[in-house]
């Protein structure tokens, strides 16, 4: 976490989702549910600026995703969104494309732990979110559908096309992406699109023991992973090697590194401080 700070504090309030934070778990939660948790414009630029900002607020070690209701998030609403669009220029079409994929983004370049809970329909756009996260806790009603290419476009959209192939492989991300059919959560577990699955009635107690473990974890380390797990896909196994030694020899002049020996050498569990 950056330790600077400048004129601008935290949003204590955002307008278009859930968001609460405490003892270092912040959950988001998408709340219309009467819309199957569909995504506005207004819902996209909060979750760009949250995003972006998270990092710095100092008080965040674990990210919830959740939709309320029945679904997690059924995509970009068709109203308000889709024929919204309709009427648009090439140069507003861009910016909303750009801006949808930042979210995508973000989420990979945060360097703090994203849990998507799944309860229900993550479809489109909210296919690609649940994607985008680092771990996906899901109960046997969830289901994911990448319907773009069922609207009319391309199936890579907000980067699923760079995300899904590396997560369940080119063939089955093929299938996924190109027909947009809607899959359960036997399916998706058995293709590795679900980190846990759970039963329906187990999923806030899943969701608290893991984003528990991993606030109560060194963080520092798990940032330095997800960085690691995120840029390494690009890269030669010499590069990846060498990426890798560089940040261990960083992390082991930090303090986490030194409490574990501490801890060991005194028969007590570390006091991690994500330093």
């Amino acid at each position: 976490m950056s330790p600077f700070r400048g004129s601008v504090e935290p949003v204590g309030e955002w307008r278009h989702f859930g968001f609460e934070c405490a003892q270092g778990i912040a959950t988001l939660t998408l709340d219309r549910p009467e819309k199957l948790n569909a995504l506005t414009f207004e819902s996209y630029a909060d979750l760009r600026d949250l995003l972006a900002g998270l990092p710095q607020r100092g008080d965040v070690r674990v990210l919830v995703l959740r939709g309320s209701g029945r679904a997690f998030c059924s995509g970009g609403d068709v109203n308000e969104i889709i024929g919204a669009t309709l009427r648009m220029g090439q140069a507003d079409l861009l910016a909303f494309t750009r801006m949808s994929g930042e979210v995508i983004r973000l989420m990979r370049d945060c360097p703090i732990p994203i849990i998507a809970a799944l309860q229900g329909m993550a479809a489109g756009a909210g296919a690609v979110i649940a994607l985008a996260a680092d771990f996906r806790v899901a109960t046997p009603k969830a289901r994911f559908a990448f319907l773009f290419t069922k609207v009319g476009l391309s199936g890579g959209d907000m980067g699923a096309a760079y995300l899904l192939p590396r997560l369940v492989g080119l063939g089955r991300a093929t299938q996924l992406l190109m027909l947009g059919d809607t899959i359960d959560a036997a399916h998706a577990e058995r293709i590795g699109l679900i980190s846990e699955l759970v039963a329906e009635g187990d999923l806030d107690g899943a969701v608290s023991r893991l984003s528990r473990r991993l606030a109560d974890g060194p963080s520092h380390a798990y940032a330095q992973t997800k960085a690691l797990l995120t840029r390494e896909q690009d890269m030669s196994m010499s590069a990846a090697v060498e990426l890798e030694a560089m940040t261990q020899a960083l992390l082991m002049t930090g303090k986490d590194y030194a409490e574990f020996h501490a801890a060991f050498t005194e028969g007590r569990e570390p006091r991690w401080e994500g330093r």
